[in-house]
């Protein structure tokens, strides 16, 4: 029996098999909306109005997504910017480089070396 070569993976494949799983989400998401009609009370920052149940409840888990991707998204660009200055590269030995700034204003203190199986 001959064996048929490997395909190899595509990016339309890729997104076929993403926007697949998109499409899932979103049925899941719609039936989550409908089974949960029921009017719930909603009151932010002085505005206050009614919304569906499940509609309230999407809302919040958004703003909760929201709340935790913006000070990680401002972190990730912090440190794309530090590795991108000269001598702070992943590949540069240590020391060779400046010492990258605390952004917590604590000194950077160094740690002892970790115990091995070695020495007991």
């Amino acid at each position: 029996m001959p064996r048929r070569p490997a395909v190899k993976h595509s990016r339309v494949g890729g997104v076929w098999v993403a926007a697949v799983v998109f499409a899932f989400v979103l049925l899941l998401l719609l039936i989550f909306v409908l089974q949960n009609g029921q009017r719930a009370e909603v009151s932010f920052l002085g505005a206050h109005g009614t919304l569906p149940m499940g509609v309230a409840l999407l809302l919040a888990a958004v703003f909760g997504v929201l709340l935790v991707a913006l000070p990680g998204t401002a972190r990730i660009v912090q440190l794309r910017m530090l590795g991108r200055r000269p001598g702070t590269q992943p590949g540069d030995p240590a020391g060779s480089g400046p010492t990258p700034p605390s952004t917590t204003g604590i000194a950077r203190v160094p740690l002892p070396p970790r115990p091995t199986r070695e020495d007991g």
